[in-house]
């Protein structure tokens, strides 16, 4: 079902009530079938579903009931900052729920499973005799099955309304055919003497499977806890209150009362309640809890401060620019938010299995009763061995096995400074071969300085003068280093007339009534400026040498001659060439990408440790470059900053925009570095590598926990090894098996942004 992309909206549902991956894979099924659905692409991990839909055709109502038709809830999830986690309370209210039950259960399982010792061959000395007794059993155990258990009957019943089945379905059968055989036998124990059948009661085994489950859901619930508790760290660091000056009066009031223009007051050791300008004051302020860098920042007047950043020395004053959904800690907590309610490629297969899973474990069970009884004529050993088969085949740690560590890495990511946008990207970045590195603002600091002014039979002065009013409406780096030199050596602007920018060659514009252009070689040959011959060799001979250092020859012309050469220089951040060596050692294959000749381009290069360089790239061929290296059967991240890197960074498999570059870029790509720093490349790789790594581990458990445990329920192994499963030990193993899965998720909070060296 389609529909337009303008009309196209998307919301997210926190879903209540869901007990395993089926549970989640019907939700989808449902949502994806109401007309004016697009997209729905449920988490069991998260309890979210992301909803692309027509609001034209369907609306938040109609999704809601939905979902509550299938016996769950649904809410629209609030993607801006509020003062505590929404589902804290409800997700601490169901835990209470679980421990309970599961308390009262383990009470009388313990006693039933005393009084069934005997029966099982371990007879206690001393044990009452009327602990056999079945109706004393029977009384124990009913509020187990029917309070502690009604969950699962409630969830089947509700599943079976709609024709469909998942773990409840498995847990209700099970546990319903060991509690009614038994009741059966309790009743009427003189029609299986009469048939010569064992009237054994299995009254122990519904109450401690029920037992083991919930016991099972109740850690499960604290391990996922864990697992948001990256969202709940950054909702946590928002200020709660803001002092506010307001008619010369300075009040402290909630921070969702802010209003943009407010000019609020930050003291000392206060956390900045919002994004602004600092318009009085100097400070350093802390910015770690939104970049990952622990070296604070001094800023003054002019400078943007950023919400929930901690102030660390000064008091400063700012004006409110972004309040409440639009400050840059909302749009974090929404992009970490939709990236752990997104799916990896990855989740796939798990989900085409979680699909049919269910409905064929029902299949196998009843095989199994009816082979059982055909070979052995034990209705009872029947009976157990089926109930083995639902109970330990629950699909849980095959619907969580993804999630959950995606959940993890995400969040993680998000306390290095790196926001992943969907769950895909991670998985994309853990097959890289090749990084393109752009040079300008990626490799190098982005703001280039003058270091030469060489003027051809015209006033050095003058040519500086004519040339930095032509920039003056630029927004190339460049074209800004040559007007803040021009302005800083006391030169006076005129404004610049008919000004007209060639997009990656040159500038041209009417200053004082003359042309001028500057821009690149090629740029005023195109122009078709004639050249004398003396002046030409002279400058050449400096436009080679300053490209051999590494610097940017700028050529210069006025009316119909050249005039003259600035050059200008970029220098490289700071720990550019120890990235690039750890990319490499890494496996990665590092690539620069530039606009600049080759003999600039290399000599930047070559310290860098880089071979292979892309250089004389116009702006919009660079797209089409990274097209090159896939191609070739590279699998390629695209690094960049500018309004030119966006066509780059969208056709590279994964696009990763440093955080201080344009917004253009940022919506463009897959992974945002937020503080610029390019150790958060090589972080982001190694957290994907990590992440997709655990999630095969997960995977690996999860397929090979079923794969053995339901043919072992089944008893396929007893023809040659003599194993049977007690229902029980498939009970506790089917419990285990879920919180393994998350507990080796949660190792992921363990990953450490190494430095490197």
């Amino acid at each position: 079902m389609t529909t337009t992309l303008k009309r196209q909206k998307e919301l997210i549902l926190s879903l209540g009530g869901m007990s395993c991956a089926a549970c989640a894979s019907n939700i989808e099924q449902t949502l994806n079938a109401v007309p004016g659905v697009c997209l729905a692409s449920v988490n069991f991990a998260t309890e979210q579903a992301a909803v692309q839909y027509d609001p034209d055709r369907v609306g938040l109502i109609q999704l809601q009931q939905a979902v509550v038709e299938l016996g769950f809830s649904a809410r629209e999830l609030d993607n801006g900052v509020p003062d505590q986690d929404p589902e804290r309370a409800q997700r601490a209210a169901a835990m209470a729920r679980l421990q309970r039950k599961a308390l009262l259960g383990s009470g009388l399982s313990v006693i039933l499973m005393v009084a069934s010792l005997p029966m099982m061959g371990l007879p206690l000395p001393g044990l009452p005799t009327w602990l056999h007794d079945p109706w004393l059993q029977l009384l124990l155990a009913t509020p187990v099955q029917f309070w502690c258990g009604w969950q699962f009957y409630l969830g089947a019943i509700q599943s079976f309304r709609h024709r469909r089945a998942n773990m409840n379905t498995l847990i209700a059968l099970g546990t319903s055919a060991a509690y009614f055989y038994s009741v059966t036998t309790t009743l009427f124990p003189r029609f299986f003497y009469e048939h010569q059948l064992a009237a054994h009661a299995y009254y122990e085994t519904s109450a401690v499977i029920i037992t083991l489950i919930l016991v099972g859901r109740w850690l499960e619930a604290r391990a996922r806890g864990k697992t948001s508790e990256a969202i709940r760290k950054l909702i946590g660091l928002q200020a709660k209150t803001a002092r506010v000056i307001r008619d010369q009066q300075e009040l402290d009031i909630p921070v969702e009362r802010v209003q943009v223009g407010d000019l609020i007051l930050v003291r000392p050791g206060e956390t900045v309640p919002t994004d602004g300008e600092i318009v009085e004051g100097q400070s350093a302020l802390n910015e770690s809890v939104i970049t990952g860098e622990s070296l604070p920042v001094t800023k003054g007047p002019g400078d943007p401060v950023i919400g929930a950043t901690l102030n660390q020395s000064g008091s400063f004053k700012f004006r409110a620019s972004r309040v409440g959904k639009d400050t840059a800690l909302a749009q974090i907590v929404r992009l970490v938010q939709q990236a752990q309610g997104s799916k990896a490629p990855i989740q796939r297969l798990a989900d085409q299995v979680t699909a049919y899973f269910v409905p064929v474990v029902i299949g196998v069970a009843v095989l199994t009763f009816g082979v059982w009884w055909w070979v052995n004529g034990d209705v009872t050993l029947a009976l157990i061995n089926a109930v083995g088969v639902l109970i330990i085949a629950c699909p849980c740690a095959l619907g969580l096995a993804t999630p959950t560590s995606i959940m993890v890495g995400t969040g993680k990511g998000a306390e290095c400074g790196i926001l992943v946008k969907d769950a895909s990207s991670l998985e994309v970045a853990y097959k890289l071969t090749t990084v393109v590195l752009d040079k300008t603002g990626t490799l190098t600091q982005g703001k280039p300085s003058v270091v030469h002014v060489e003027a051809c039979n015209y006033d050095g002065q003058e040519l500086l003068r004519l040339a930095a009013a032509v920039e003056r409406h630029s927004e190339h780096p460049i074209g800004r280093a040559i007007v803040e030199h021009a302005l800083a050596v006391g030169i006076t602007l005129p404004e610049p007339q008919q000004f007209e920018a060639i997009a990656g060659q040159g500038i041209r514009a009417v200053v004082a009534g003359v042309t001028v252009r500057i821009g690149s070689q090629r740029f005023l040959g195109e122009e078709g400026l004639p050249v004398g011959a003396a002046c030409y060799a002279a400058l050449r001979d400096l436009k080679h040498r300053l490209e051999s250092e590494g610097k940017t020859a700028v050529w210069v012309s006025v009316e119909a001659q050249v005039a003259g050469l600035i050059g200008v220089a970029d220098t490289l951040k700071p720990n550019a060439a120890r990235v690039v060596r750890a990319l490499q050692k890494l496996g990665l294959e590092v690539v620069m990408l530039t606009g600049d000749n080759r003999a600039t381009a290399q000599a930047i290069a070559q310290p860098l440790g880089i071979q292979q360089v892309l250089a004389e790239v116009l702006p919009h061929q660079k797209a089409g470059k990274i097209q090159q290296l896939q191609g070739a059967g590279r699998i390629v991240a695209m690094v960049g900053d500018g309004i030119n890197d966006a066509p780059a960074l969208a056709q590279a498999d994964v696009g990763m925009a440093i955080g201080t570059g344009t917004d253009v870029a940022i919506e463009a790509s897959n992974i945002t570095l937020i503080s610029g720093n390019l150790q958060g490349i090589v972080t982001a790789i190694a957290l994907s590598r990590a992440t997709i790594r655990n999630i095969r581990q997960n995977l690996f458990f999860a397929f090979v926990y079923n794969s053995l445990g339901i043919p072992l329920a089944a008893g396929l192994f007893y023809p040659f090894t003599g194993w049977l499963l007690n229902p029980i030990f498939g009970a506790l193993a089917m419990a285990l098996s879920s919180v393994s899965v998350l507990t080796n998720a949660l190792r992921l909070r363990q990953f450490q942004a190494r430095e490197i060296g």
